[in-house]
């Protein structure tokens, strides 16, 4: 299967969560087995050169990306998760995102100092949830070697904003605005 039958399981709602947002749906590809499989297996050999050490799993759906993910490279995976579902002592980074604010937490123990992160996540937007998870990275000393997501919507300019900020994007396909 190649990333066309896989962009073609995405489903586009318009104008949600609010008027002139074109949402996209992932959950259409994690419903078939055999994409979701070809989605873990393509982003696995796209992060794999970056040699990460831990892959780092943005809430919500990053969750189920990154889970596989981790299981597939043999690494251990860290919850990215939003403000007040962490239980232990957590650190915060405040960002934007396309439709408004959020925070996002990790555990202050997520990483050790030095260790290689990946952070995935289903989409690439604006890149603001990916900048504060790397921001949280960083303080914690980790070294975040690169993103990657299933989608990429240049028009946004995130994965832009996230290679300016050092970071190595990856992604397996992009969808314009009109698409």
């Amino acid at each position: 299967m190649d990333t066309i039958d896989l962009k073609s399981r995405i489903r586009t709602v318009r104008d949600w969560p609010k008027p002139g947002i074109n949402f996209r749906d992932v959950t259409p590809l994690f419903q078939d087995a055999e994409a979701f499989r070809t989605t873990i297996d393509a982003l696995a050999e796209t992060i794999g050169p970056l040699q990460p050490e831990i892959v780092a799993a943005v809430d919500a759906r990053g969750f189920l990306l990154g889970g596989a993910l981790a299981y597939k490279l043999g690494k251990p995976v860290v919850l990215v998760r939003k403000k007040g579902k962490l239980p232990y002592k957590t650190v915060a980074e405040d960002y934007a995102l396309e439709y408004g604010t959020a925070t996002i937490e990790v555990h202050a123990d997520a990483c050790r100092p030095g260790d290689r992160i990946v952070i995935v996540d289903d989409l690439i937007a604006t890149g603001g949830t990916l900048l504060a998870a790397a921001r949280l990275f960083r303080a914690l000393r980790g070294e975040v070697v690169g993103v990657a997501a299933v989608i990429d919507l240049p028009e946004l300019g995130g994965s832009r904003r996230l290679a300016e900020n050092g970071l190595a994007v990856r992604t397996l396909f992009a969808f314009s605005e009109q698409e």
